[in-house]
């Protein structure tokens, strides 16, 4: 089984245990807060990817309820539980690779969970995709677990299934950045222990397509 269909199947599993643990993002508030300020319409058209039961969704409609809000994800059973969770969004089965088909132009793009199971090649080229649909001066919202890109591999996930997961480096995530017209305008690091008592580090990245 290939490393994204493995991904698929696991968030199929458990998809309400996942739920269950990670609805609260409260960790994250401050971050999408500044996501929320730097969007310049009231009712901005907003793209999530790999949302997940909507998590992230419904602390953005709980803060800005005119939000229009287009979450995909690669789990049927984790858009089950998002259209469930925030009914006031539209949810799809999509893999976050095919968002450069989306005709649509949006005025955020949020990556908040998709990143540790994408790797270098890939984010890069979903930040060049996030960059053609945002409108200029358009908000785009990264994060992801930072390490050595080579200390990737198997991991045991809060499920106790085996799953390969990426980190990731400031270096190269701004110069895709920078490279794709945006300016970084927040940049920021949450520590919290991991699965095995090692510390984990989040990257947080906010930037705005520049005109």
């Amino acid at each position: 089984m290939d490393k994204t269909k493995l991904v698929k199947y696991i968030f199929d599993k458990h998809a309400a245990a996942y739920q269950d643990r990670f609805m609260d993002v409260s960790l994250y508030h401050d971050s999408l807060d500044i996501f929320c300020n730097a969007l310049q319409k009231q009712d901005a058209a907003i793209l999530e990817l790999a949302c997940g039961p909507g998590n992230i969704t419904r602390y953005l409609l709980n803060k800005r309820p005119n939000l229009t809000i287009l979450g995909v994800d690669l789990s049927e059973n984790m858009i089950a539980l998002a259209r469930q969770n925030c009914p006031e969004a539209v949810f799809e089965v999509m893999d976050c690779r095919d968002i450069g088909n989306l005709e649509k132009k949006y005025n955020g793009v949020i990556a908040g969970f998709c990143f540790p199971y994408l790797s270098r090649e890939e984010v890069v080229i979903v930040i060049g995709d996030a960059s053609s649909l945002l409108i200029p001066s358009g908000v785009l919202y990264i994060s992801t677990m930072e390490d050595d890109y080579a200390t990737s591999g198997w991991r045991t996930s809060s499920t106790g299934d085996k799953v390969y997961m990426y980190n990731h480096e400031e270096g190269y995530l701004t110069a895709a950045l920078e490279k794709s017209n945006f300016k970084i305008i927040d940049l920021q690091r949450k520590e919290y222990p991991g699965r095995d008592g090692e510390k984990v580090v989040d990257l947080i990245i906010t930037a705005i397509l520049q005109k």
